[in-house]
């Protein structure tokens, strides 16, 4: 079980071309915390750090410590679960503008999904834990953490019932993500 998380100190993102774009710039872009308060976004980005996976790497475990989340930037990620008469299935892909993670808001803060690169993946990972003690003080950021979340949590719910249930993708296509 891998539950060591080391996030390092630093708060900018190198692009290929040398530019460097500061951590709370690309939060700010990221459509999942869209119209946060300049505090929220500060906090947020105290907790952030970009990080790459490479195509097959699995990002987390279902069953492990729930401690983080990732925004997606750039690439393609499976949400998997195990079923025993199964194996492991994929409930759903994950691409850029997604968000991957909503244990870690939740007890008992276990991965309730697995996660895995499809191919190379470039996303900020945001350090958890220190958010949802925030959010115990902080009751704006809290709810808004929830809002946001929870829209997450129904849409993977949506997902796993589709999954089960062998509803194909291409018959979905007409119908809007939430």
């Amino acid at each position: 079980m891998n539950t060591k998380v080391q996030v390092p100190n630093f708060s900018t993102e190198t692009r290929g071309n040398g530019n460097v774009e500061p951590i709370e710039s690309l939060i700010r872009k990221h459509p999942f915390f869209k119209d946060l308060s300049p505090h929220q976004y500060r906090l947020l980005a105290d907790s952030a750090m970009p990080t790459q996976f490479r195509a097959g790497e699995v990002i987390f475990q279902q069953g492990d410590p729930a401690n983080r989340f990732y925004l997606i930037q750039r690439g393609k990620v499976a949400v998997e679960t195990w079923l025993r008469e199964r194996g492991t299935i994929t409930i759903e892909t994950l691409y850029g503008g997604d968000v991957l993670g909503w244990s870690w808001l939740f007890p008992p803060y276990y991965w309730q999904f697995g996660a895995r690169a499809l191919e190379e993946t470039d996303a900020i990972f945001i350090y958890g834990t220190p958010l949802r003690e925030e959010c115990e003080s902080d009751h704006e950021l809290g709810y808004e953490l929830m809002k946001r979340v929870s829209a997450v949590m129904l849409e993977r719910l949506q997902a796993t019932r589709r999954q089960l249930a062998g509803i194909p993708e291409r018959w979905l296509a007409d119908f809007p993500k939430i």
